[in-house]
């Protein structure tokens, strides 16, 4: 399984110091490439996983502010699996999901906390929502 990182060359260190880091989990290849790279352009640490799995040794590997996930990641466990996962992980983490198959999250299936985008979404919508959860953990609201 592949997991990117979308950081400039020998920048990893000050730019993980400086500047939120999301995590984008997406199985949609390109989706998940045109959002990464939107929010590397907005001055985002990006690390980008294709599945539950990668992204989970992302989060055991990596400080990450927010966790922006599809709910739908084909085979495997769910963006909801790995949100609770990830709250178990690190209990202050942002989570903001995303879904093309479904309007609205019920709270009930979602971590406490958590926000709600349905695809298909603007690149600069996504990004400024981040940048407001990313800026007060936490704060994300449904």
């Amino acid at each position: 399984m592949m997991v990117a990182k979308i950081l400039d060359d020998g920048a990893h260190d000050a730019l993980a110091d400086a500047v939120p880091t999301i995590l984008v989990v997406e199985d949609d290849r390109l989706v998940m490439m045109v959002i990464s790279e939107a929010l590397a352009d907005d001055h985002f640490r990006v690390l980008a996983a294709p599945d539950a799995i990668s992204a989970r040794r992302v989060l055991e590997s990596d400080a990450v502010d927010v966790l922006f996930t599809d709910i739908d990641l084909g085979p495997g466990p769910s963006g909801l699996v790995l949100a609770r996962e990830a709250r178990r992980l690190c209990p202050g983490l942002a989570v903001v999901y995303a879904s093309g198959g479904r309007p609205s999250l019920p709270k009930d299936l979602a971590v406490p906390g958590a926000a709600f985008v349905p695809k298909p979404y603007r690149q600069a919508e996504v990004c400024d929502l981040l940048s407001r959860i990313a800026r007060r953990p936490g704060s994300a609201t449904m």
